[in-house]
């Protein structure tokens, strides 16, 4: 797999943000790929791949199968996330899913790097507690990465959980690769440096933190594309029609008291005439 035009991408971006925009008006996703396959630019791919995965939807009722034998246009990392949020054992949130493919689709047609992506699909992982070990290996697969950072991801995933990710990152920085020289007068590693001084920085200033704390600065300095999270669910709707019939209660309730203090309360209101049902009942 190469990676795709810029167009590509753009599309693909208001492909998954019309998905997660349509979706909680409770269309099918049958239909709203149908309805998307016209909507979209026709000198792409994309209209193309989306038939097919129309056929595999209507077939065995998923995507991330269509999207994996389509693997010379979505990348592993994204057939990944689908197939994690099709999994009926699984928490994660299909919209979710599809939001995080649209930020990522932004961020490769505004020319991603390396590095960037890295740290946005790492934390992806992190912060929706997907797999490691086959997350790590979609992420290899995505054709962004070159030999040196494949190597690498696979050192990752060897060691993560055991080593710090914040010193992954350092070691494998600028910065340490200047610190070594300036202690030592030459670096004392081989390895390709894959982040620049900046990055070494802050993950230095980050050890032995929470990895999100790693992230959020990294976002912030350098200006990184942050995960997506679940919104809560808007309860405005439901709360006025709540509280007004709890207010209807509170009333109910102090009259009942105030008749009782003035005497006691009349029951005969309650009885039903000779015939007729009680006021109230069936």
């Amino acid at each position: 797999m190469s990676l795709l035009d810029r167009a590509e991408y753009v599309e693909q971006a208001y492909f998954f943000r019309c998905l997660c925009e349509r979706l909680p008006q409770n269309m099918p996703l049958q239909e709203l790929l149908e309805q998307l396959q016209d909507e979209l630019l026709s000198t792409t791919k994309l209209p193309m791949a989306l038939g097919f995965l129309l056929g595999e939807l209507k077939h065995r009722g998923e995507i991330s199968t269509g999207m994996k034998q389509l693997a010379h246009y979505f990348t592993p990392f994204q057939t990944y996330v689908i197939g994690e949020a099709e999994n009926e054992r699984g928490r994660f949130d299909m919209r979710v899913a599809f939001e995080i493919l649209r930020y990522e689709a932004e961020y490769r047609a505004a020319g991603a790097t390396r590095p960037g992506a890295f740290l946005y699909q790492f934390e992806t992982l992190c912060r929706n507690r997907l797999r490691y070990e086959k997350g790590l290996d979609a992420m290899a697969g995505d054709p962004l990465y070159d030999q040196d950072w494949r190597n690498w991801l696979a050192t990752v995933r060897r060691q993560v959980g055991i080593v710090d990710l914040a010193d992954l990152i350092y070691v494998r920085s600028e910065h340490y690769a200047a610190d070594r020289r300036r202690r030592f007068g030459q670096s004392d590693t081989q390895e390709p440096m894959l982040f620049g001084e900046k990055e070494g920085k802050i993950a230095l200033a980050n050890r032995r933190k929470d990895p999100l704390y790693l992230f959020a600065a990294l976002q912030r300095h350098l200006g990184y594309p942050a995960v997506p999270r679940l919104k809560p669910a808007d309860e405005t709707p439901t709360l006025l029609p709540q509280m007004l019939r709890r207010m209807e209660r509170l009333e109910t309730r102090v009259k009942l008291l105030e008749d009782e203090q003035r005497g006691g309360i009349d029951l005969t209101k309650f009885y039903a005439a000779p015939g007729r049902p009680a006021p109230g009942g069936p």
